[in-house]
């Protein structure tokens, strides 16, 4: 029996792995100098201690982890990108508890790499980062969010919460949760974060990379830089599609695009979805695979651009595992 036999027939079994583990990719060091000392209390009854900030700093370094089914030796490993002022929580168990998609590939029989980006969560931030980077962190607050999520009609409930409309996937009643994983962001990363992935990837070898929002434009640009490596592409509502040069020769990649629900209501999302359909045609030219599905045409409804963690995300998996299946080879 093969390793997705055995996973049909017990879809909520428990997931067996022949490994797992984690690791640091990249990164550099860094300087700091001419930064004046502080004493500190560590605990209120202590004896106070000297800070130098002064000295040499890892910084720019991507925090990675990975789980081996069983079985999976036939199975390119997944790469699991986040978005924006995430982390790659957004793969894990959702607010309201189900499993998110690193659980639900896993039982499907893929191997799974999932990571923080450069700045983010476990990977880290430079201290200062301002010397660093040049820029202080953003960080989005609850409307900035329920804005940005394109979730239809949101109202207050009685109890202070918040509510979606009837066919909304989102779990709202779960948005507290959901909004403890929001951290902080720097606008100008983007160099550090991609070479977070080449180096990720550059490490791994043929993969499939799976990207939301941010991270997607950096799986686009990973793919370009190196398409003998990254077989497949997954775009589950990219916030940017492509590089924007030229795919370059030899460039073969098969691409996936998916785009939830409410897209008319947004001019922003209408262009990101024109944006994506033009980079699936590009692709198209260079004789590869490649298809952009809106949820609601395939019978989907009320997904947001949260779709790895919403109600029906087994569901969409599913499609992104077919599709696959059907048009990426090891």
């Amino acid at each position: 029996m093969t390793i997705q036999a055995k996973i049909a027939a017990n879809p909520e079994g428990p997931i067996r792995l022949r490994d797992m583990g984690s690791f640091y990719v990249g990164g550099r060091k860094v300087q700091v100098t001419g930064k004046p000392s502080r004493e500190v209390l560590f605990s209120p009854q202590g004896t106070p201690v000297t800070i130098d900030p002064n000295g040499t700093y890892w910084v720019e370094q991507m925090y990675v982890q990975y789980f081996l089914p069983e079985g999976s030796d036939d199975c390119l490993p997944l790469l699991l990108w986040h978005g924006g002022g995430s982390t790659g929580a957004t793969w894990e168990t959702t607010p309201d508890g189900r499993d998110g998609w690193l659980n639900i590939f896993l039982r499907l029989g893929w191997p799974v790499y999932c990571s923080d980006a450069v700045e983010r969560g476990r990977s880290g931030w430079p201290c200062p980062p301002l010397e660093i980077w040049g820029e202080e962190p953003s960080r989005a607050s609850f409307q900035d969010v329920v804005n940005r999520m394109r979730a239809g009609p949101v109202a207050q409930t009685p109890q202070g919460g918040l509510a979606g409309g009837p066919e909304c996937q989102f779990p709202f009643d779960h948005f507290d949760g959901f909004m403890k994983g929001n951290v902080p962001r720097w606008i100008g990363t983007d160099r550090a974060v991609l070479q977070g992935y080449l180096d990720l990837v550059d490490r791994i070898g043929p993969c499939i990379v799976i990207a939301t929002s941010q991270g997607a434009s950096f799986a686009c640009r990973t793919a370009e830089a190196r398409p003998d490596l990254v077989r497949g592409l997954v775009l589950a509502e990219p916030a940017q599609s492509g590089s924007g040069n030229p795919l370059p020769e030899g460039f073969r990649t098969p691409m996936l695009g998916l785009f939830g629900d409410y897209i008319e209501t947004d001019p922003r999302w209408m262009r990101n979805r024109d944006a994506c359909r033009a980079y699936a045609e590009a692709i198209r030219e260079k004789g590869a695979k490649s298809e952009v599905i809106d949820l609601p045409s395939i019978g989907l409804h009320g997904n947001t651009h949260c779709m790895p963690c919403e109600r029906n995300n087994k569901d969409v998996a599913q499609i992104i595992h077919r599709w696959l299946k059907e048009n990426v080879q090891p």
